[in-house]
């Protein structure tokens, strides 16, 4: 793609449901997440990462996310997924009726430690198990969440190599699996050039049919709607964005909201990129999000007088 074309359509995934209700460390009643993510569907959004499947006493937010699926899971035209950390997490997401399961495994190994109590390697084995679970259940998809792909809060830059060691073997576990790929910001240090040669280097490395390529960015230094961009244009079709900036990684001190989904809609829209969402509800939706209690937001648009958006 030429740099400066951008593309006709991107997905957005939106993840305030899971990455940024986490962040808020008192649960919040189940119906005030309803009416949140039944505003966010009235906006036009069509994938939705509703929650995780982990132990409740690790993250006591996500224990309610059976509860959100069944509410939600037949609406016509909603890609739901959530997030499991291993086996147990993708059986439980299953017999709750979700068809996309998004794995999660760090590429650091001390962030892995601190996010799912396990090595890489061994996130690794379990993902062979998942895979082989999925295979099993027709119509099911995976997507797989590459955390600290460019930065660990313990360790550091994260060079494509490394990425690269840790996808090689989730490919090979795949196989003809078909599979989207995120590359995680997860502190939100990343630069745009940066991204830009992760998405190039592993692209070319990987590319072939039945893999697609996903952003995952937080703004933690104002940079997370133009990492998106470089990501869209150097190979991305999707990118996960939280309605109001919402969000923040319990397991990387440091790491703030992510990148608000009206920041990032307001910059596709201006290239004419279609997302089949309607900002002005979406905003709509930001608000009733940013005055949740808890809730740490960070996001531009809304601090944008409404009659200067039109």
């Amino acid at each position: 793609m030429n740099a400066l074309t951008p593309p006709a359509s991107v997905e957005i995934v939106e993840v305030a449901p899971r990455d940024g209700f986490q962040s808020i460390a008192t649960p919040l009643p189940t119906a005030d997440k309803r009416r949140c993510i039944e505003a966010l569907l009235d906006a036009g959004v069509t994938r939705l990462e509703i929650g995780s499947f982990v132990r409740p006493k690790a993250i006591p937010q996500m224990a309610d996310t059976g509860e959100l699926i069944a509410a939600f899971a037949d609406r016509p035209g909603l890609r739901l997924s959530a997030l499991v950390p291993n086996l147990r997490g993708a059986e439980l997401a299953l017999d709750h009726g979700i068809r996309e399961v998004v794995y999660v495994v760090s590429v650091s190994e001390s962030h892995n430690r601190s996010n799912v109590r396990r090595g890489v390697d061994e996130s690794l084995a379990d993902l062979g198990r998942v895979i082989a679970r999925l295979r099993q259940s027709e119509g099911t998809r995976l997507r797989l969440d590459l955390g600290t792909s460019f930065d660990c809060p313990f360790e550091g830059t994260i060079g494509w190599e490394q990425v690269d060691r840790v996808l090689g073997e989730a490919l090979a576990l795949a196989g003809d699996l078909p599979l989207e790929v995120a590359l995680c910001d997860t502190t939100g240090r990343a630069s745009p050039y940066q991204v830009a040669e992760h998405f190039t280097r592993l692209g070319e490395r990987h590319a072939g049919p039945g893999l697609d390529w996903a952003f995952h960015g937080h703004d933690t230094f104002g940079m997370g709607v133009a990492n998106a961009l470089f990501a869209v244009h150097h190979g991305a079709t999707a990118v996960d964005s939280a309605c109001a900036g919402l969000g923040g990684c319990p397991f990387a001190p440091g790491a703030t909201g992510n990148t608000a989904t009206e920041d990032l809609l307001y910059a596709l829209q201006g290239g004419g990129v279609a997302t089949g969402i309607d900002l002005p509800r979406l905003l709509a939706a930001a608000d009733l999000i940013a005055a949740l209690p808890g809730g740490q937001t960070a996001s531009h648009l809304r601090q944008v007088p409404r009659d200067r958006l039109g």
